[in-house]
């Protein structure tokens, strides 16, 4: 659901020539700002450069185009998105405005309100079945949850995991329906379960982004139906200021070589590029899986902050049906009057959710052939996230297809389903550009944690989702943390003097362990 978003590597040149190393035979480019990444962290990044009168500096995107993982696909006559399709949270009267709301109205992105709670239909291995209490109750559980982490963070109590302040509260998922309700409000938003996410981390997500009471910005989900792609919105704002020489694309990092004084980038390609500062968009996967070589090595407290933290994944894997499948008479002759009832209670509302006894099997139905999308198209998506994301990516199309196939032959028994036209599906956690979707903070990861996944080392500083504490893996989580990192940056070149950003060599218990 999220969003998705880049960490970001920009490197800003200084006076100071860049001791690190070189090779005489590569191709060697200057700039006095280079931005590695092109996803909305790193072009807000480079706008804030821009703001502030840097303007020799060029975005280093590995893609064809700007957008990180907001990325789209064809799919049966329509563009449908791969990564992140909502803008999270949008404004409550004149308070506080979501960014990318406010970029998709500046740029006029078509959106469409998207009701993720009063409009879900309810099914089991038996077909269609009410357990909407079930459901209204996990809504219940979730708040109380955040009650509860909220309560410990004023006490200064210890994080918890999200399964502990379940318990804690008094829900304890024990049949398909209760688990799969409280997939829906917890899997479904930090495609991790509640025993792999922080009881605390959770609650900020939600409170931060959604609750007006606590800072957020609405309860509103708006979905992008727009058919240039919901990542027009940083495309567009890019053109207003990029020229065709601040952006390099196509142009994949091997290593970023740095130092106190400066920095040198190695493309695949055998390009160099120097610089004097570096802010590094890449996203969290990336960093963890070594796919770029840091030479030195980022220092000890780096590296377990950026391992500390989980990538996790989250897939969203399309059908497309007959045209007339539903919605018209045409129901009738094909399937027979009584059950039309089933049918529209699935297709008319726009959400359906599925009740396995495995927990977290092809448990969310999203229907973009409704009259607020694309009617008409035929097209369903079902989601899955987590580990089940992984073991998904490891099956081959067929095999996916087969069972998410069985899982709707099984909400609708009576009926017989056809053959979808089409089938589709992101493999997220395999991509060597991302390594999964967007962030999460797990019971283990620290606040200093957090510190040091932000913290730069010597002229190289990171930004993306992931370090943004309030928005990890949120858009508009990018977006703040490319506008503040760049902000830094350019303070540190208009001073030509830049402190290190807070970090933490060592992380301590508050008290030690005892082991006798």
């Amino acid at each position: 659901m999220h969003s998705l978003t880049l960490l970001s590597c920009v490197l800003v040149s200084s006076l100071t020539s860049c001791s690190a190393s070189s090779s005489s035979a590569a191709e060697t480019t200057h700039h006095k700002v280079l931005i590695l990444g092109g996803g909305v962290t790193g072009v807000i990044a480079a706008r804030t450069l821009h703001e502030a009168g840097i303007d020799d500096f060029t975005i280093v995107e590995a893609r064809e185009e700007l957008g990180g993982r907001m990325q789209t696909a064809s799919f049966a006559g329509k563009i449908i998105e791969q990564g992140p399709n909502w803008i999270q949270g949008t404004q409550t009267g004149d308070g506080p405005a979501n960014p990318i709301f406010v970029l998709a109205k500046k740029h006029s992105i078509k959106t469409q309100f998207n009701d993720w709670f009063g409009s879900v239909s309810t099914y089991d291995t038996s077909g269609h079945v009410d357990f909407l209490d079930d459901f209204n109750n996990s809504e219940d559980d979730f708040e109380n949850l955040t009650v509860l982490a909220g309560a410990r963070v004023n006490a200064s109590l210890v994080d918890i995991s999200g399964r502990t302040a379940y318990s804690l509260v008094g829900a304890k998922s024990q049949n398909p329906h209760a688990r799969a309700s409280e997939y829906y409000q917890f899997d479904w938003e930090y495609a991790q379960t509640p025993e792999q996410s922080s009881a605390i981390a959770s609650a900020w997500g939600n409170n931060f982004t959604y609750d007006t009471d606590q800072g957020g910005f609405s309860d509103d989900n708006q979905m992008s139906i727009d058919q240039r792609g919901f990542k027009a919105l940083i495309q567009l704002e890019a053109n207003e200021f990029l020229t065709s020489n601040q952006r390099m694309l196509n142009s994949t990092v091997k290593t970023i070589s740095h130092s106190s004084s400066g920095v040198t980038v190695t493309l695949t390609n055998g390009k160099q590029l120097t610089g004097g500062y570096a802010l590094c968009t890449f996203s969290l996967g990336v960093l963890q899986n070594d796919d770029v070589v840091f030479k030195p090595s980022l220092p000890s407290f780096k590296q377990e902050a950026i391992q500390s933290m989980v990538m996790a994944t989250y897939t969203k894997i399309f059908l497309h049906f007959p045209r007339k499948f539903w919605f018209d008479t045409e129901v009738l002759s094909i399937f027979g009057e009584c059950l039309l009832l089933s049918l529209t209670l699935f297709f008319f509302v726009p959400m359906a959710l599925y009740a396995d006894l495995e927990r977290g099997r092809y448990p969310v139905w999203q229907s973009l052939d409704h009259v607020n999308f694309f009617p008409g198209s035929g097209i369903v998506f079902v989601t899955v996230t987590g580990d089940y994301s992984v073991r998904v990516e490891a099956l081959s199309d067929s095999e996916v297809k087969k069972e998410v196939m069985q899982v709707v032959r099984s909400m609708f028994r009576n009926v017989t389903v056809p053959e979808p036209l089409d089938f589709f599906f992101p493999r997220w956690h395999t991509n060597p550009l991302f390594r999964g979707s967007y962030s999460n903070w797990p019971p283990s990861f620290a606040s200093r944690h957090l510190d040091n996944l932000r913290a730069n080392v010597g002229r190289l500083f990171f930004a993306g989702e992931a370090t943004s504490r309030k928005y990890f893996g949120f858009l508009h989580g990018a977006y703040f943390e490319g506008l503040d990192m760049a902000t830094t940056i350019a303070n540190c070149i208009a001073t030509s003097n830049c402190t290190d950003l807070e970090r933490f060599t060592q992380i301590t218990n508050a008290s030690p362990y005892e082991n006798n």
